[in-house]
């Protein structure tokens, strides 16, 4: 056996086969946890490289067992990964990624750099072999395969095996380079390519245990994976805590019996945060130590950022630390319970909880925490007002279901900027930093966008159940501060479909056209209420007369009173759908308001557009009209022609598909990114339409066009 320090130039530069066996479980890593604390830490590498060009920053990886066995080819070297496979493969999925977004931009040097880490050079490759230099022979071999030699720009939907973590994975990392190396035509995006290469190549670090064929592999994997409960962070930081307060010659018995209150069961139990789970007082103590430091900070270093701000950050003793956790630690705890009860009004802080715990997130907690330190002292007005800001800027792009992967550097940075603003100029300071963002991963939306994006939204399909019912409630609550009403109570009320999903026996459409329509209306926000218990299934399914008085005898809710008032003598259909849903996003826009003018600009706007953009919306918009031919741009296929239909699908070889991308794959056989291979008839691929029609929702009266 032996040992190396490895870069993965050094490890992946030679033609070789990497061979995850049979028997090794599947990929199992995920964004929150893995991805995207990963690509943090190499864009961390990569920044400073930029910006201190005289340091040699390095980013360790892990370590990795291989064993050597006899390869079929005399060629080439082949190793069995015995241990390390999420990480070897989570590289070469960034390095295929990032080569692919290289190779697109015209960097053919860097792409070639990559290439070398991933795939085997052609004159290694025999015959209808692979070219990968890693292979999964488990059930990763189709998935890694598909995606690894898929022809960029690759349109992951449209891969067969989309539903794959692996292919997951690609597209983050494919999302992630393109959104952090900005506008290709910029100088800045040829130095961060330089820089984002060398760090991929040169400036990770991997240990690698390598073993002779005859070597028991077996007992390295044991000794290397042994068995037991890992120490969470809370206890790592509890047993630092007491050492230093025994140092300082503290009653620790005394801080333990009263000022240590993390293990109550509220602080012992173990929430979801994302895919995963993690005791309270740990999440508690990462979120306590953003507030404090101005960081963002993984979950899996919060210990050691722990350790090493009491040891040189803190400047006060354990006993005077632990005294302001303990009062931090009382607020929190009792926000928390109260946004869980079902009923009672909630302030500002308890109703942001119980938002943020129906959307699954956690990320405005640190600036609460941060907000409420003990001697900040700040007005209610303006601790209602940040918390207001910060929760519009966060829902807003809920409603668009952008990420939120890089939100909470943005929470981090506000802690950070705005440690020593004066209580007067606190709201402007942050409202003004949220407006100034401007690239998709991390802008504040305005209303133009929403209310496109909503207009003939599916939201019911779109949206998880919760997150969807805290929006209604939120205009349940708009409504009822109307009349000085206590809010809705928060006990999971069914959400109702006022026209039903199984409408075809009571509200018959006669035409094929008016079918297709009344359907495309079903999962609209304008034909959603919410109801006080659901209706019997019998009434729900029924025709719009028994339905309406059953809502009206049965129901005290605002948004189903109002419907009920609304359509005296009338049915309800299609058009008062439409009506209904302009009237309720309007609302969610006063709810989570944005500054006057402000437009939601960005400067990278086609990667914004990828995240909801369709056809219909280019026909909306007129830069499309129905009957358009569309023409194939690619080599094989030049001259082919589609045609665009009045729903915004796409009809060729007498079939329709729903969008660019299965077009194209119905004529090259292969995964085709059909915003890329279609182009209209002035020669304009339709991703170019695609970016005009983004940047005209995002543009300023003074950018528009006479």
């Amino acid at each position: 056996m032996e040992t190396f320090k490895r870069t993965p130039l050094q490890l992946f530069n030679l033609p070789q086969h990497f061979v995850i066996p049979l028997f090794q479980r599947p990929y199992v890593w995920k964004e929150d946890e893995q991805w995207e604390p990963l690509w943090k830490d190499i864009r961390r590498v990569a920044e400073l490289r930029i910006s201190n060009p005289h340091l040699s920053p390095k980013h360790f990886l892990g370590a990795v067992v291989l064993q050597a066995h006899e390869a079929e080819s005399t060629r080439l070297t082949t190793w069995n990964v015995i241990d390390g496979q999420q990480r070897l493969t989570t590289l070469q999925l960034l390095a295929d990624a990032t080569c692919a977004i290289f190779a697109q931009a015209g960097l053919s040097r860097y792409a070639s750099q990559l290439e070398g880490l991933t795939h085997n050079a052609e004159s290694f490759v025999e015959d209808d072999e692979s070219p990968l230099k890693v292979r999964h022979l488990n059930n990763d071999h189709d998935a890694f395969l598909e995606v690894m030699t898929a022809e960029p720009p690759i349109d992951h939907s449209d891969l067969r095996h989309h539903e794959s973590r692996i292919v997951h994975a690609h597209q983050y990392f494919t999302t992630a380079v393109t959104q952090w190396l900005g506008n290709p035509d910029t100088d800045s995006f040829a130095t961060r390519a330089k820089e984002l290469a060398g760090v991929l190549l040169d400036d990770l670090q991997l240990v690698t245990i390598e073993l002779k064929a005859s070597e028991n592999s077996q007992e390295i994997f044991e000794t290397l994976n042994a068995r037991g409960t890992p120490l969470t962070a809370a206890d790592l930081i509890r047993n630092f805590v007491f050492q230093r307060l025994e140092a300082e010659g503290g009653d620790t018995k005394k801080a333990y019996r009263e000022d240590w209150p993390f293990e109550a069961k509220f602080w012992t139990k173990e929430v979801s945060v994302g895919r995963y789970f993690v005791s309270r007082s740990s999440l508690f103590f990462n979120q306590w130590l953003i507030s404090r430091t101005g960081e963002e900070i993984s979950p899996q270093s919060t210990f050691t950022r722990f350790k090493s701000y009491v040891e040189l950050t803190a400047g006060h003793k354990m006993v005077d630390l632990l005294a302001v956790m303990k009062q931090q630690a009382a607020l929190y705890e009792t926000w928390t319970e109260t946004s869980l009860r079902s009923d009672g009004n909630l302030g500002a802080v308890e109703m942001a909880f119980h938002r943020m715990n129906a959307a699954g997130i956690e990320l405005l907690k640190p600036l609460t925490i941060w907000l409420y330190e003990p001697g900040r002292d700040l007005p209610q007005r303006v601790l209602d007002a940040v918390i207001g800001v910060t929760e519009s800027w966060v829902i807003r792009r809920q409603l668009l279901r952008l990420t939120g992967s890089d939100l909470g550097r943005i929470v981090a940075e506000i802690i950070l900027v705005n440690a020593n603003v004066n209580a007067g100029d606190l709201v402007e300071r942050v409202t003004g930093q949220l407006a100034r963002l401007n690239v998709t991963s991390t802008y504040w939306p305005g209303d133009d966008e929403i209310s496109m994006a909503l207009k003939d939204e599916p939201v019911y399909r779109r949206y998880p159940r919760p997150r969807l019912r805290m929006f209604l409630e939120a205009i349940e609550n708009n409504y009822r501060a109307e009349t000085r009403q206590a809010q809705v109570v928060r006990s999971g009320l069914p959400i109702e479909h006022i026209l039903p999903q199984k409408w075809q026996d009571n509200w018959p459409a006669d035409t094929l056209e008016e079918q297709q329509d009344r359907q495309a209306h079903v999962h609209r926000l304008g034909n959603l209420t919410l109801l006080t218990a659901p209706l019997n299934s019998k009434v729900s399914n029924g025709p719009w007369s028994a339905k309406r008085d059953a809502m009206l005898k049965h129901n005290t809710i605002s948004l189903t009173g109002r419907v009920v008032a609304d359509t005296e003598g009338m049915a309800w259909g299609e058009s008062l759908i439409d009506h209904r849903t302009d009237v309720l996003v309007e609302t969610l826009l006063r709810v989570w308001p944005v500054p006057e003018g402000h437009k939601g600009q960005v400067v990278d706007p086609q990667t914004k557009a990828e995240d909801w953009v369709q056809l219909k919306h280019l026909i909306a918009a007129g830069l499309i009209n129905p009957g358009d031919k569309l023409i194939a741009t690619h080599r094989d296929f030049k001259g082919v022609e589609a045609l665009v239909t009045s729903d915004g699908s796409i009809e060729l070889d007498g079939r329709r598909f729903t969008a660019p991308s299965p077009a194209g794959h119905h004529l090259r056989k292969k995964t085709t990114n059909g915003w890329y291979f279609w182009a209209v008839a002035d020669g304009r691929r339709l991703r170019d339409v695609r970016t005009q029609f983004q940047s005209r929702m995002t543009s300023t009266p003074d950018d528009t066009e006479p």
